[in-house]
């Protein structure tokens, strides 16, 4: 298991040739302090208030990587283009009550807070953002869809491994995740697990939607090598993802949450095929960095 890795400052930026070869050679990228701790805290505050703002008895739907006909239901496959609330597997008892405070059995918000709400605007529509998009030849970035992914404490669920252009697929593919580390994010709460250079393997899966229903088809059956690299980061950190880069991360066991913020962007130059779970009204095109 490699715990080296190489991770890049924001100081070093703008986006520069080691970076480009480091992207090609491993299929992820880490800056360090690319936000500030204001920026994060700011994110997390305008989190809580959107779960303040949400009847946890409106919508049940529970997002669980492990049996995805879980998530087979309007409330998920309409939220491309709204901000829609995600509860833990465990977040209700055999009444249908939650289990705790809401606060702390929330999965995820998603999918399109990065143009919908202003906090999570700001933090998403940037230069800098548009720029290493640029420099990682996405020619005509968008911005596809956003996650505030909570990670609780002792319930946060595993997500279990896959590449992202399984779920957001463009021919050709372009699909590029960043993913922003709002808290610390260590082995103990859930960091995440990568196969150093497994960009380079084929795409394995790739899910459809079928009338309203998904399907998982196989593309190709070889295995995932073994996750060999640990992505712990600080809060703050930047961490690109190539779409095909296997990558994994445990349930939080622990007593500290691992807050964590993604966009997906993908080159609007490729085609998006209906059959992608996620598709946005007409009357909300997808937007840039700058836009």
């Amino acid at each position: 298991m490699n715990n080296k890795v190489k991770h890049f400052s924001k100081k070093k930026l703008p986006f520069n040739q080691a970076m480009k070869s480091f992207w090609d050679d491993n299929g992820f990228l880490i800056f360090d302090n690319f936000y500030s701790n204001l920026e994060c805290e700011k994110l997390r505050i305008r989190a809580s208030e959107l779960i303040k703002n949400f009847d946890p008895f409106s919508h049940q739907s529970i997002f669980d990587t492990k049996n995805q006909n879980r998530v087979d239901d309007n409330y998920f496959l309409e939220s491309g283009d709204k901000i829609r609330f995600f509860f833990e597997e465990n977040a209700f008892d055999e009444k249908g009550n939650l289990t705790n405070s809401i606060e702390l059995l929330i999965n995820k918000i998603g999918h399109a807070m990065h143009d919908l709400d202003p906090a999570f605007y700001q933090f998403s529509h940037r230069t800098d953002l548009n720029d290493i998009a640029k420099g990682l030849e996405i020619n005509n970035p968008k911005l596809l869809q956003s996650m505030y992914i909570f990670k609780q404490p002792k319930i946060g669920g595993e997500v279990v491994a896959h590449q992202d252009s399984t779920f957001l697929y463009t021919k050709p593919e372009s699909v590029i995740g960043f993913w922003v580390a709002l808290e610390d994010a260590t082995i103990d709460n859930g960091c995440m697990f990568v196969v150093k250079g497994g960009h380079k393997g084929p795409l394995r899966k790739i899910f459809k939607r079928n009338n309203n229903h998904l399907v998982m088809h196989d593309l190709d059956n070889t295995p995932f090598d073994e996750m060999d690299t640990i992505l712990e980061v600080k809060k703050g950190t930047l961490v690109l993802l190539h779409g095909r880069l296997p990558h994994y991360s445990s349930a939080n066991k622990s007593l500290k949450s691992r807050h964590a913020y993604t966009l997906h962007v993908i080159d609007a130059n490729c085609d998006y095929p209906s059959f992608n779970w996620l598709q946005r009204s007409n009357n909300m095109p997808l937007k840039g960095f700058l836009d």
